[in-house]
């Protein structure tokens, strides 16, 4: 890798960091006047968006990278992280909701209770550090040659995967929960909510597997194993951090949920026991 290429990287990789700290600050501030950490999930998709435009205006402005696939990057990132802050505004605007339970497990109490610094601590310090790792893809993707355009093909398709796994699973939740409670299920177990407890984190995680397949590993098999945390971080943070594991304490406690936990994937899509 040349002088040229390594500063490249270094200023992407720093422009990643910068812009997750910036946006997790101003969603810091949010979250204060609003008395609630909730709000740092509509801010983490649109961190990511930030991350990969500033990322691709940095790369622009050095003439690295191939704009090809730069915008690329730029458009799977932004239409996922886009789609998943509207639909986490829009549900948590229309129902009114306080506190997230998963957030007040992880602070120990309410935002007033605990502070604003152990706020910053466990959940926006967090991640802050931890989107411009999952970014690494798209920083280093950015400002890198195309080692090999088949897999920016596949990561296509795997990002593609991802999206309709998420969409259509919220989409699906979203009808559940608007239907009577008198008139509905106990629990959500049709469509694709039958074969995974979480399709909505799956797709998730699908999506940074593609973002990786086309962002780090087409770029090279060194650029692929030094960005390969991207997306194993990514899957364990929904798998056993913020995702299913926090989600299910709370399940947990209805009958009707352990018994279609008993029958159904926690994660990957399987036919039901």
């Amino acid at each position: 890798m040349s002088d040229l290429a390594l500063s490249d990287l270094v200023l992407s990789i720093a422009t990643a960091v910068l812009a997750a700290t910036a946006v997790m600050t101003v969603t810091a501030l949010v979250a204060r006047r609003q008395g609630r950490v909730v709000v740092v999930d509509v801010a983490w998709g649109l961190g990511f968006v930030v991350i990969a435009v500033a990322c691709a205006v940095v790369a622009a402005a050095a003439g690295a990278g191939q704009g090809l696939r730069t915008g690329f990057l730029v458009a799977i990132v932004g239409v996922w992280g886009l789609r998943l802050s509207w639909h986490i505004h829009r549900r948590s605007s229309a129902h009114d909701r306080g506190e997230d339970p998963r957030y007040l497990e992880v602070l120990g109490g309410p935002l007033r209770e605990v502070g604003m610094g152990v706020a910053v601590r466990k959940v926006f310090g967090v991640q802050g550090a931890v989107l411009p790792v999952i970014a690494l893809p798209v920083a280093v993707g950015v400002v890198s040659e195309v080692w090999c355009w088949p897999l920016v093909v596949v990561g296509g398709v795997v990002w593609l995967v991802g999206l309709a796994f998420e969409s259509v699973g919220d989409a699906q939740l979203a009808a559940y929960r608007a239907a009577p409670r008198e008139s509905r299920r106990p629990v959500l177990d049709t469509g694709l909510w039958r074969y995974t407890r979480h399709p909505n984190y799956f797709g998730d995680a699908c999506v940074w597997w593609g973002v990786w397949l086309a962002g780090g590993l087409a770029s090279g098999w060194i650029a692929g194993l030094a960005t390969l945390v991207a997306p194993v971080a990514m899957t364990w943070f929904l798998v056993s951090v913020t995702g299913v594991k926090l989600l299910e304490q709370t399940m947990m406690q209805r009958p009707a949920y352990v018994e279609y936990a008993s029958r159904t994937s926690a994660f990957f899509p399987l036919p039901p026991r």
